[in-house]
């Protein structure tokens, strides 16, 4: 976890102690998913059809795949595929942050190889 997500959890659970989350607005009642305030307006009929189908926008997709790809590339054990798995998640995050359209500030992060390298445990006999 990096420093940003580090911190923002403590203050989280400082306010959960203090009860700052106790009188919120809306508090006990269910969400409203149904909400597409955030989509294009020309894009949601397009949305609403794909998610009655079963079909998740290519940004929820693509999430998933990274998920998936970041969890194998913790268990992996050799040096080898730790570097394909990094190289694919390089690629899938650099596409991430393309679809994104976000600040640079705000991009997913990238995996280094050393970085990871130095966490994967290599079997060498």
């Amino acid at each position: 976890m990096d420093i940003f997500a580090q911190k923002a959890e403590e203050r989280i659970l400082e306010a959960l102690k203090k009860g700052d989350f106790e009188n919120l607005p809306g508090r006990g009642k269910p969400l409203d998913l149904a909400d597409d305030s955030n989509i294009p307006s020309d894009m949601r009929i397009a949305y609403k059809i794909l998610k009655n189908a079963g079909y998740a926008p290519p940004e929820v997709e693509l999430q998933k795949e990274i998920a998936t790809t970041r969890e194998l590339l913790e268990n992996s054990r050799e040096e080898e595929e730790a570097y394909r798995r990094i190289q694919k998640l390089n690629l899938m995050v650099t596409r991430m942050n393309i679809m994104r359209k976000r600040p640079v500030n705000l991009e997913e992060h990238q995996e280094y190889y050393q970085k990871i390298v130095n966490k994967v445990q290599i079997n060498k006999k």
